[in-house]
This record gives C-alpha cells, structure tokens and sequence, in this order.
C-alpha cells in the first residue's frame, strides 16, 4: 500500500449535535450526549445494534470528572460495545474524527460512532488550561487562545484602522452566520453599521483583542457516524467521504533576541495536505472551510496561513465578503468557534458541519451552491493544527 492510501474508504452518514449554549442547566452530561447520539443515529438510519465501536473524548481538566466515558454509557448507548478514549486538549474533537476514521479505513469496524463534548460550566476553564502548562517555563504565562499578539502583529502589518476593521468585519459576518443556525450559542443579532461602535465600547480583554472578538464557553456535545464505503453507500445517498488529513504539532517559543522568523502549523499543514492531494488553488478548488478561529482576529490571520495567500490577499477576502455564506469562499456557514465552543468537541463540529455541506443537511446555513469539496480545521495547544479534506466523490 502506498503512503497516506487508506485500506478503504471511510464516508460520513450521520451527524448529530446538541443545542450550544453558556449553560445547559436542564440536563446533565449523559443526557446532553444523548441528545448528540439520538439525532446522529437517526440520520444515518441506524440503531445502537449496528455500531461496532464508539470513541469519546473531551478534556477532563475542565469539568474534573475522571473516566467520563463510564459515566457517559447512559447517553453514548455504549454499553457492550468496544470503546475508546481520547483526549488531547483543544484538538480532542478533530483526533476524534482521526481515531474514527482510522478505525474503519483500517477494516477493523465497520460502523463507528465518534463523541465530543463539554459542559464547561460545570467546571473551571482557566484553571485547567492554565495546569496544563509546563510548570517551570511556561504555566505563568498560558493563557491558551486568550492573547492579543496576532491583534498587535496585524496592526503592525496593515495599519491599525485597516486591521481592526477587517477583524471587526469576520466577526459581524460569523454573527450573521449563526443567525443562521439555530444551535449556536452566541446568536447576538449583530450589523455592519454597529462596527465601529464595538470596537470601542466591547469590553477589552488583552491589547486589542476584546469581548466581542473572542469565542465563547460553551455547553454542548456533538456525534458522527462513519462507515466503511460498502456500508456508507447502502446507508446514505450523499455520504460525506474523509480523503485525507494531517496532524501538525510544534512547541509553543518566544524569542528574548526578537521576533524570529518561523513557519506556522497552519501553512505547514495545508501545503504537505494540499501536495499530496494535488490541491493547487484551495481557494478555487474548495467549496466551503469550516475553520477553527478562536477569535476574530485569528481567524483572519489564518486565512492566509491555510489558504496558502500571501500579502493582503486574505484581508481583502474578508474586505470584499467573499468569505460570507452566498461568497467565493464561505468560511465558518455555522458560525465557527466565535458562536459556539464545546471545547472537547469544537474541533469535531468543524468536521462535521463541513460533512453536513457535502450532504446537503445543513438546513438554514447550507451554502447556496453545490458543495463537492471541503476543508475543515481543528487547533489547540501546544499550536497543534489538525487539517480534513472532505469531498462528495468516493475517493480514488
């Protein structure tokens, strides 16, 4: 077998997510992952019987409940089945989609069913994000997404007034967006014409990141189901097929000599994933990106970054809405992570929204044109990027 050519492929039938929201007080964790699973296996046709498998994760710093995954049989319906957890921070929910995929491409399962939650307000974010850190170099200094020095190299880039309205202009549109979809936390109803008044009046957080740039805490899980490509086909008229993806680490760094120079995870990943897939042109060549952007002004410094751009062409994407849902390239129709973050399972709505396009499921945010080719995005800590290719045609 060739490298990076799966056994088989692996299609998404089926996608399931609960309603996103700062407190799900009204039910507890089993019952929430039910809600995820329940709709999920609906979707695809299938009961509890004809799931060979289950992976869970989340991060178990947050809520401190150790082994969830036992707990959580009552909503995953897990009982009897092999089940698998895994956890690795803020890209839990894209390793997720990775294990899954791995599961049945290897011809292990036929059937897996993959879970991503979290119930944050059942916990404390900060302190877990903050434990996480090497305790010697870097646990006084970790604050995960929470910084504002991609606001400051912007700004020293493109000029403040240039920045600052390009980061404010994402944001409104991701807001338009989850206007759009009816599970998204944050749905605040925000115009163009308020602009200028939220970027001096949200409340700042770190230099020029403020309240309003920044993604939420959320409650929420989400669930997909992947199937080998005999079942997939008998299962789905549409399935949404897992071409590829790649996993990119590198150690957080800072330099006491200035700012020296590096290639980020985001461009590393998409020109290896893009190589190996003939991928020349992404912005042309992809329908939809389901981004992982933590803030406003992340989101459009990574533009560039996984879209392989160079000088302003990213801002000017944003400047001319190409981005938006009816655009060349619609980034984030769900809203992205600035709507809705269940951290342990955000970077699998990523995968799963950009299935959902393909499928032709979205509901209210489905994109206006035919969407055959997808790209979707998980982040975390220590910079580690996860980076899908998703398309509607079997993979050759």
């Amino acid at each position: 077998m060739s490298k990076h050519k799966k056994n088989r492929n692996v299609g998404v039938v089926g996608v399931g997510m609960s309603v996103f929201s700062s407190h799900r007080e009204e039910v507890n964790q089993p019952e929430m992952i039910f809600e995820a699973v329940a709709e999920a296996l609906k979707n695809a046709g299938i009961t509890m019987d004809d799931v060979d498998c289950v992976v869970h994760g989340n991060m178990e710093l947050f809520e401190m409940v150790h082994q969830p995954d036992l707990w959580h049989t009552l909503g995953t319906g897990s009982r009897g089945k092999e089940v698998l957890r895994v956890t690795t921070g803020g890209t839990t929910g894209a390793t997720l989609v990775c294990a899954a995929d791995a599961l049945v491409a290897s011809g292990l399962h036929d059937i897996v069913l993959a879970i991503g939650f979290e119930k944050l307000q059942e916990g404390h974010t900060t302190g877990g994000i903050t434990n996480m850190a090497d305790p010697l170099w870097a646990r006084q200094l970790q604050t995960g997404a929470l910084t504002g020095m991609t606001a400051a190299d912007m700004i020293e880039e493109f000029g403040e007034e240039r920045a600052k309205k390009v980061s404010m202009r994402y944001r409104i549109l991701m807001d338009e967006n989850c206007m759009k979809n009816r599970k998204a936390h944050r749905r605040l109803g925000l115009t163009m014409d308020q602009a200028d008044d939220l970027a001096v009046n949200s409340p700042a957080l770190v230099g020029e990141l403020r309240m309003i740039h920044m993604c939420s805490q959320s409650d929420g899980a989400c669930a997909m189901i992947f199937a080998s490509e005999e079942k997939a086909k008998q299962l789905c008229k549409r399935p949404a097929w897992i071409k590829d993806h790649i996993t990119v680490h590198r150690e957080e760094m800072f330099c006491i000599f200035g700012d020296a120079p590096y290639k980020t995870t985001m461009r590393y990943a998409a020109e290896k994933l893009f190589e190996r897939n003939g991928v020349k042109n992404p912005v042309e060549e992809f329908d939809v990106f389901e981004m992982y952007d933590p803030s406003s002004w992340w989101a459009t410094d990574w533009l560039r970054e996984f879209l392989l751009l160079e000088g302003d062409q990213h801002l000017k994407m944003v400047e001319n809405d190409e981005i938006a849902i009816n655009g060349k390239l619609p980034i984030n129709p769900s809203g992205g992570v600035i709507g809705s973050n269940p951290i342990g399972a955000t970077a699998m709505v990523r995968v799963a929204e950009a299935a959902m396009q393909i499928m032709g499921t979205a509901g209210e945010h489905q994109v206006p044109h035919e969407v055959n080719k997808a790209l979707a995005s998980g982040f975390g800590g220590t910079m580690w990027t996860v980076l899908f290719i998703l398309t509607s045609e079997v993979p050759q």
